[in-house]
């Protein structure tokens, strides 16, 4: 994530997007450390999703009936899996909701904005899979090749929001 917010701060109006990659590579840094340091890593990744909220709003918000499918499907999905996950985080439930909250907010204005390709759509959803399978590996059961899952779909969703975005134009 390093390596692609330095590109992102090397390329032109991209520093909300170079900002939201570096509070990732935070969260990365902190989550790999010291289990004990998982808050401080949710709290790096919901400054990232707060901060793409912002870049994305930014391109522009644009409703229509695909679009508006999309988003009930999200907020359904992301529903449900609060419902299934949140009774199971004891002391940290305050947290994750509004981590929850905020990473489907991010997702939401993803599919909304007015981006000419879908690759920052695509991105958001894969991050959200990756979180949704670290929270489910994290407090309710197992999940099968959970790191090779977690780490591909993390790092190929903030591909795509970095690479989405920095080819906005060029789209």
């Amino acid at each position: 994530m390093g390596a692609l917010a330095v590109l992102a701060l090397l390329a032109r109006d991209a520093l909300l997007l170079a900002l939201g990659l570096a509070f990732s590579t935070l969260g990365d840094v902190l989550l790999d450390l010291d289990p004990r340091l998982f808050a401080f890593g949710l709290g790096a990744f919901l400054l990232a999703h707060l901060t793409y909220i912002c870049l994305f709003t930014r391109n522009g918000i644009h409703f229509d009936a695909p679009r508006v499918g999309a988003v009930v499907a999200i907020l359904a999905y992301s529903g449900a899996l609060a419902m299934w996950i949140v009774p199971s985080v004891g002391a940290l439930a305050v947290p994750v909701v509004f981590y929850i909250c905020a990473l489907t907010t991010m997702v939401l204005t993803a599919i909304l904005a007015r981006f000419r390709n879908r690759w920052v759509v695509v991105g958001a959803v894969l991050f959200l899979i990756s979180d949704s399978l670290l929270a489910i590996h994290k407090f309710k059961t197992p999940v099968l090749l959970h790191d090779y899952l977690v780490w591909t779909t993390y790092y190929l969703g903030q591909c795509g929001i970095a690479l989405g975005y920095l080819a906005r134009k060029s789209a």
